[in-house]
């Protein structure tokens, strides 16, 4: 995607963007930034990429843990207001206004995702939005955050995957793979998480086409 786009839609990792990208093939006017997990490498990547050029809208995207249990896994969520063409679009999609908070952790039990809820009032949580649309604000670009519930409030994780994050917010595959070799038991409910998340991205990816497209762009 060329660098000189006016919208740029970011992800923390490739499994989130996928099914967007290939929908991007055929929109005008949109780059993809994948900026890894968490807001350190989520921070330093949008600030390095808004020093190269100046996109018209950043979109902060792709999944995000249900906090408000009316939320089902596959729902997309946003927040924002300094796009109201790209809001209609988005509520028009299905889409529903939140609020989210930034945690930098992932919310991995139903009693973790309840207590945020009871300190913060969010109805999302995600791990990089704030920051990203912070570095934003400081350069003056426009943005929105705009995510898909890949996991419902009362649904823990398969896993938790904070335990096999290193420090500096990637994914231990190694250590993953010794998990499921000791404990064989999780694969499955692994697999079928795995299958809900590839279903939530793919619903993500064409909200995301349909507002961008609303856009004009």
């Amino acid at each position: 995607m060329p660098e000189n786009a006016p919208i740029l839609v970011c992800f923390a990792v490739s499994t989130e963007a996928k099914p967007f990208r290939r929908l991007a093939r055929n929109l005008s006017g949109v780059s993809i930034l994948v900026t890894g997990m968490g807001q350190k490498r989520a921070s330093t990547s949008i600030k390095a990429s808004l020093t190269r050029f100046r996109p018209h809208l950043v979109l902060s995207s792709g999944f995000a843990g249900g906090l408000d249990p009316d939320l089902p896994a596959g729902t997309v969520v946003f927040e924002g207001s300094e796009q109201p063409a790209v809001e209609r679009a988005l509520q028009a999609a299905g889409a529903r206004r939140v609020r989210f908070h930034c945690s930098d952790r992932v919310a991995s039990t139903a009693s973790s995702k309840a207590e945020i809820r009871r300190s913060s009032g969010a109805e999302a949580v995600e791990m990089e939005s704030a920051h990203i649309r912070q570095a934003c604000r400081e350069v003056g670009v426009a943005s929105l955050t705009v995510r898909v519930i890949s996991d419902a409030a009362k649904e823990d994780l398969p896993l938790d995957f904070n335990k096999f994050m290193t420090s500096d917010q990637r994914m231990n595959f190694p250590r993953l793979m010794l998990e499921l070799i000791k404990c064989p038991r999780t694969v499955p409910r692994l697999l079928r998480f795995q299958g809900q998340i590839n279903h939530a991205a793919h619903v993500l990816a064409q909200a995301l086409a349909a507002a961008i497209r609303a856009a004009g762009t």
